[in-house]
């Protein structure tokens, strides 16, 4: 009887020890690894802008560098939505804060209580006056207490990006977007341009900018702000009737309508990157953009992906999907980064 529990007992102990340090694995043996899943949220439209609803899985396809993969997930159901409103209070923003105000609260108004906002404002630092919430009057006396500092400057516009995707939208799930209202002039962000980029491309947050033109220029002609003398030249004597101070006024109009196009080119980069829009406050038709971005967030398709395990370095891959239907228009990302190991 002893001998027996003794063999009894070897048995149990190398089995255990089996189960301790692994056993040798059956060719038909899978070893599962846990990979990210790649969100891929996606708005299909007819050629008049107008959303395509009962879609389903099977007509889409995800490509990425032009092999397609296996949709592991897929929502087509209306959720709520979780917004950042990101407000530039830089001194630059002076002659149109009214109307980037303005616009804030319309696109307030367009959100259900199921939906969720935050308000941010940023000059020479971003400033949270409103964490996520759904009570609108607490969003509205947000937007309203923004203000242009009386001395400071900055326009920390990349960092107030990417620090709205790092800590307030950090593991938060569903159809979440930034709307940005800015002249898009970046002077004293910490973030690169490059940075920002990379880690949108690692999001699934959808960036809509909205264009408010600016113009940095003197109310009035330079040498007009001079004292004048008997004959009525400026205190380094008269100028010339179509002399160098006219021509001064107009490189520098020149200038800032250059820092306006380099502007707008960025904005339009992060919303093309994210499969957001463009739009310009000179269209003057801002209720109508807001209820079609609203639309677009609230009835997205949700696609995702797991792809194949990467090592080494991060490395950019390009997205595509496609419908198999006819005469339809599709946005979704066009790529996403993977991070390194």
């Amino acid at each position: 009887m002893l001998n027996k529990l003794t063999v009894l007992l070897g048995l149990a102990l190398v089995v255990g020890l089996g189960c301790a340090f692994g056993q040798e694995k059956t060719p038909d043996e899978t070893i599962k690894v846990e990979t990210k899943l790649v969100s891929v949220p996606t708005t299909v439209s007819d050629r008049n802008g107008r959303y395509i609803p009962n879609l389903t899985a099977a007509d889409f396809q995800i490509f990425q560098d032009g092999v397609q993969q296996n949709i592991e997930f897929f929502a087509a159901t209306e959720e709520p939505i979780t917004v950042a409103l990101l407000i530039d209070t830089s001194q630059s923003t002076r002659p149109v804060l009214g109307d980037i105000k303005d616009s804030a609260k319309s696109f307030i108004k367009l959100l259900t209580p199921a939906d969720r906002a935050m308000i941010v404002s940023f000059d020479f630092a971003a400033h949270t006056l409103s964490p996520l919430t759904d009570d609108q009057e607490k969003l509205k006396n947000a937007i309203k207490s923004a203000e242009i500092p009386k001395q400071l400057a900055g326009t920390t516009l990349r960092d107030a990006v990417y620090d709205t995707i790092n800590t307030a939208f950090k593991g938060l799930t569903g159809s979440k977007a930034i709307i940005l209202l800015t002249d898009g002039k970046d002077f004293g962000s910490r973030i690169s341009s490059q940075t920002l980029l990379y880690r949108l491309e690692e999001s699934d947050t959808l960036v809509y900018t909205v264009f408010f033109k600016t113009d940095n220029r003197p109310q009035r002609p330079l040498f007009d702000r001079f004292p004048r003398g008997r004959r009525g030249g400026g205190i380094f004597g008269r100028f010339p009737p179509n002399g160098w101070p006219r021509a001064r006024d107009d490189r520098q109009r020149e200038r800032m309508e250059q820092e306006n196009r380099i502007a707008e080119a960025f904005l339009q980069q992060l919303s093309d990157l994210t499969a957001g829009r463009l739009y310009s406050s000179k269209d003057g038709k801002l209720e109508k953009t807001f209820a079609a971005i609203v639309e677009e967030l609230r009835f997205q398709y949700r696609l995702g992906f797991y792809p194949a395990e990467e090592t080494g370095d991060a490395a950019t891959h390009t997205l595509r999907v496609k419908v198999l239907r006819p005469d339809v228009s599709v946005r979704s990302r066009g790529s996403y980064r993977t991070q390194s190991k």
